[in-house]
């Protein structure tokens, strides 16, 4: 009887510990986790106020694929029970708990509003910032399913950076990385489009 009740005990401190493991995130995983959640809502805002303006794709297929990405982050936040700072805004357009985003937002979509080609160029824009930020919170973490999400939304985002680049290059404009490194750039762009990324948004 004793003999059980060990193996019982020791089974129960097995579960929890994996529990804990499982659930335990470094300072640096739950901060990506949050900033990637709402730099995800930066880019379905900011695609949402180019559609509104200028009524065009790729803006109005992307925007909905930024939906996703968002409800992947935030199923991150509820398997890690962190607090959603989307929910603290009530997910209204345009406002955001991280400032920098705010401020980023602010200026994307002031410089959009100008011409066609601009709005372009800042989507873009955002496309570059986003696959650099996972690259750089790709190696902050080793839990699959932190990175099999970052993997999947660096794959759609090359998907839409190739959409932004076509459109360009239909309207005779070749753009130019910002933030990205042009080996970088010139890999993602020559690469195909991939279906899990929901495919071509011309």
């Amino acid at each position: 009887m004793k003999k059980i009740i060990f193996l019982i005990t020791v089974s129960l401190l097995s579960i929890k510990g994996f529990a804990q493991q499982t659930f335990s995130l470094t300072p640096k995983e739950k901060d990506a986790i949050l900033y990637m959640r709402e730099e995800e809502k930066l880019a379905r805002d900011v695609y949402d106020s180019m559609y509104i303006k200028w009524g065009v794709n790729p803006f109005g297929n992307i925007r909905q694929s930024e939906q996703i990405h968002m409800d992947k982050m935030k199923a991150l936040i509820t398997t890690y029970k962190l607090q959603d700072p989307v929910y603290k805004n009530n997910d209204k357009h345009g406002l955001f708990t991280n400032a920098l985003l705010k401020n980023y937002y602010n200026k994307l979509v002031a410089a959009g509003s100008q011409a066609l080609p601009e709005a372009l160029r800042a989507g873009a824009k955002v496309e570059e910032m986003d696959i650099a930020d996972l690259q750089e919170r790709i190696k902050q973490t080793q839990k699959p399913d932190i990175l099999a999400t970052y993997n999947y939304l660096a794959m759609a985002s090359g998907n839409h950076l190739r959409a932004f680049v076509r459109r360009l290059k239909m309207l005779g404009i070749n753009y130019e990385p910002v933030i990205l490194s042009k080996t970088a750039f010139s890999k993602i762009i020559s690469a195909r489009d991939t279906r899990g990324g929901y495919g071509r948004w011309n």
